[in-house]
C-alpha cells in the first residue's frame, strides 16, 4: 500500500526544509499493520503542545457563494451525493511517495487539493487520480499556494466528470452535523461524520520557504479525519463543500499517535476560493497583507494586555506603517474579530483580499487607537 499524507503542525513556525521520506515540514510515519508502512499522510498533525512563533501577516478574502441553511439530509444521502466527485490522489517524487484526497472542480479534470498533498512531486514526480468509479488518471498541476495550503491539480483525457457542489462556510453554524470524504490510510471512498466543534480556530502548519507563515482560520470538526484524507471535502448536510480537510491534533509527536482523536480541522472555502480561481487560471495566487510581523504578547511585556498580536517590525510604506502602527503596540482587533494571538492575526488577515478596508485596533501604552487600513497586496512584494 502507498503511503498516505499528513503535515504535521509544528508548535511554532519553522522554516520548511528538504528531508527524506516525509511530506511536509515535521510529517510523521504511520502504518496499518506491523512492520507494513502506510507511509506518511494527509492531515495534518498538530501537537498537543502549540506555542506560537513570530509571523508575517498576510492573508485571502472570503468568496461570495450561494448558500442555504442546514438541510435534515441523512449522512446515507449525503455520501452518495458527493461519493462520486472526490478522488485519491497518489503522488511519486524522488525521495518519496504517498497519497492524499481531492475535490473535483469541473467536468473536464480540475481537482483541488492541499499543497503538502501534490508537494512531493516536485518538478520530476508523477500524479494519479483515482476515481471513485475505479479508473485513473495521470495528473498536472496547475497551481499551488503553500500560503493557504492549497493546490489545483488537471487530470488529462477525462471528461463526463462529477463536480462537487461548492457551498458557503460562512453560513456554518456550531454544532451543526458535518461529513468528511476522502482516503485515510490509502483507503479510499471513506465517509465520517461529525459536527461543527468550533469556527475560526488559528491553525498554523509551518511556514513556506520565505517564512511567510501558512496559518488560515480553521473550522474544527469532531469527524474523523487522518493521514490520507487531506484535500477530501467537508460538506454539510445538503452535500455542499464548506471545508478541505487539512490537519488534525493529536496527544503526542510519536508516530504510533498520529491517529484522530476527534479533532480535525478543514479550511474554509470561502477563504480560499479566489486563490482556487487564480490557480485554476494558471495565475500566481495573491494574497492581502498589512506590513507587519508580530508574535504573541510575552510575560515579559510591559503592555497591561495578555492577549494579542505584538508587532515585531513595522514594514515601511505599507499598510501598517501609513495606519500608525508602531513596534510594541499590540493588536487586539480586526473588524469584529478578538485577535488573541499572532497566529490569530495572521488567520483573520487571511480571511480578507488586497484591496479590503478594514478596522484595526491596537494597545501602546495602556491605550486603546484604532484605523481603517486598505490592505496591501504580496504581488506587489519582492
Amino acid at each position: 500500500m502507498p503511503p498516505t499524507y499528513t503535515q504535521p503542525i509544528p508548535a511554532a513556525p519553522e522554516p520548511r526544509r528538504k528531508r527524506a521520506g516525509a511530506l511536509a515540514a515535521g510529517v510523521v510515519a504511520v502504518s496499518l499493520v506491523a512492520g507494513a508502512g502506510a507511509g506518511v499522510g494527509g492531515a495534518a498533525l498538530w501537537t498537543s503542545t502549540h506555542d506560537s512563533g513570530s509571523a508575517s501577516a498576510t492573508s485571502a478574502e472570503p468568496a461570495v457563494h450561494q448558500g442555504s441553511a442546514p438541510a435534515s439530509g441523512s449522512v446515507e444521502d449525503v455520501a452518495a451525493a458527493v461519493l462520486p466527485s472526490v478522488v485519491k490522489i497518489d503522488v511519486s517524487g524522488a525521495q518519496e511517495s504517498g497519497s492524499g484526497s481531492g475535490i473535483i472542480l469541473s467536468a473536464d479534470g480540475e481537482i483541488l487539493t492541499n499543497n503538502h498533498v501534490v508537494e512531493v512531486a516536485g518538478s520530476s514526480g508523477s500524479i494519479e487520480v483515482l476515481f471513485n468509479d475505479g479508473s485513473h488518471a495521470s495528473a498536472r498541476v496547475l497551481g499551488t499556494d503553500p500560503l493557504t495550503d492549497t493546490a489545483v491539480i488537471k487530470a488529462e483525457g477525462v471528461s463526463g466528470l462529477s463536480p462537487a457542489t461548492i457551498g458557503q462556510s460562512s453560513q456554518l453554524r456550531v454544532g451543526q452535523q458535518v461529513v468528511a470524504i476522502g482516503s485515510p490510510f490509502g483507503l479510499q471512498s471513506t465517509v465520517t461524520s461529525g459536527i461543527v466543534s468550533a469556527l475560526n480556530r488559528p491553525v498554523n502548519v509551518g511556514t513556506d520557504e520565505q517564512g511567510n507563515a501558512t496559518t488560515y482560520p480553521a473550522i474544527q470538526t469532531d469527524a474523523a479525519i487522518n493521514p490520507g484524507n487531506s484535500g477530501g471535502p467537508l460538506v454539510d448536510m445538503n452535500g455542499d463543500v464548506v471545508g478541505i480537510n487539512s490537519s488534525i491534533k493529536t496527544t503526542g509527536s510519536s508516530e504510533s499517535e498520529s491517529g484522530s482523536i476527534g479533532l480535525g480541522f478543514a479550511i474554509p472555502i470561502d477563504e480560499v476560493m479566489p486563490i482556487i480561481d487564480q490557480m485554476a487560471k494558471g495565475a500566481t495566487p495573491t494574497h492581502a497583507k498589512m506590513g507587519v510581523s508580530v508574535t504573541d504578547v510575552t510575560g515579559g511585556s510591559t503592555q497591561l494586555l495578555q492577549e494579542g498580536a505584538q508587532v515585531g517590525s513595522v514594514t515601511e510604506g505599507s499598510a501598517a506603517a501609513e495606519a500608525g502602527l508602531k513596534a510594541g503596540d499590540v493588536i487586539t482587533k480586526v473588524g469584529d474579530n478578538q485577535i488573541t494571538s499572532a497566529d490569530s492575526l495572521v488567520a483573520t488577515i487571511r480571511s480578507y483580499r488586497p484591496g479590503d478596508k478594514v478596522k484595526v485596533t491596537w494597545e501602546r501604552d495602556g491605550k486603546e487607537q484604532s484605523a481603517e487600513i486598505t490592505l496591501d497586496s504580496d504581488a506587489t512584494a519582492s
